[in-house]
């Protein structure tokens, strides 16, 4: 890229980094970006630019495959029902351990390293994110009640105390966390990271909600014969009629909720994008086309 080129690009970006100065950006970082070290670096990276030219990025963590992986070493079986993993006493210790003792430590120091300033808590830390536990219903016929499945300590988001993280945004700090909530009791669940990202984005109205996928964004049907197309952009109307009418399925489902959520209480877009780009963060922030797809609310009928 030449001298010229290089400058295209900043005067590009200007009118971006003027619009979210100083303004929020929830990020859900997971996939495959946690993974790949090239990836990882370029993540953290793009999280410290946007933090230098003053926004806020929050960013969430997942980590179910290294959950996977460590409980498969320890010879614990992974269960799942619906996408959910089945959390006993002993899986939940796996999950903290591995999400916020190993996880959250790394991103954190990564950031640290490259010239950032981040501090890493879970859910429990200030009682960041009250839970409650999770209830599953499985059909059982019409004249049936529904059958209740317990799948232990798995919580959903009751309530985000958002002053720890405002005052860590007022001190320039980068904060970064495990989707580790807190129950009444003081016990700790395991809820999805989607979720929670969701909820923390709403509580902050935040600008946008950014979840990082291995996909390019929410795919739809295509014509006949040809691949699904990426959506660019759905409202809260179409994404509810997509999950109710299984266009959408699996692992997309939590992150259209999360977005849902975030966008009902108060957050302007939700976005996502694919975390297999490089940069592609900064590309959805910076650049006049974007990538993925966003999810923005309905406008009123006048």
């Amino acid at each position: 890229m030449s001298k010229i080129e290089t400058a295209q690009v900043l005067i590009e970006a200007l009118p971006y980094i003027r619009k979210f100065y100083n303004k929020t950006i929830v990020i859900k970082y997971g996939g495959h970006a946690m993974v790949d070290q090239g990836l990882k670096e370029k993540f953290a990276l793009d999280v410290i630019l946007m933090k230098y030219v003053g926004i806020n990025p929050v960013i969430v963590h997942g980590g179910g495959p290294q959950i996977s992986n460590i409980m498969e070493r320890m010879g614990i079986k992974s269960t799942f029902v619906e996408g959910q993993r089945v959390t006993d006493d002993e899986t939940m210790s796996v999950v903290e351990m591995v999400l916020v003792g190993t996880i959250n430590k790394e991103i954190v120091g990564l950031i640290n390293k490259l010239g950032g300033r981040a501090v890493g808590l879970s859910g429990r830390d200030g009682e960041l994110i009250k839970a409650e536990r999770m209830k599953i219903y499985r059909y059982t016929g019409d004249e049936r009640p529904p059958e209740i499945i317990d799948i232990g300590r798995v919580g959903k988001v009751k309530k985000v105390n958002p002053h720890v993280l405002i005052a860590l945004e007022n001190e320039a700090f980068i904060p970064v966390i495990a989707p580790v909530g807190v129950g009444p009791e003081g016990q700790a669940y395991n809820i999805n990271a989607d979720l929670v990202a969701g909820a923390i984005a709403g509580e902050l109205k935040a600008e946008k909600l950014i979840l990082l996928t291995d996909v390019a964004g929410v795919l739809g049907p295509g014509n006949e014969g040809e691949e699904k197309r990426l959506i660019h952009s759905m409202k809260v109307s179409d994404v509810e009629r997509a999950i109710k009418d299984g266009i959408v399925s699996g692992g997309m489902i939590p992150k259209l909720k999360a977005c849902l959520k975030a966008v009902k209480n108060g957050t302007k877009k939700a976005h996502i994008i694919d975390g297999r780009r490089e940069h592609a963060i900064l590309l959805e922030l910076f650049t006049d086309a974007g990538v993925g797809t966003e999810i923005v609310e309905d406008v009123p009928s006048s």
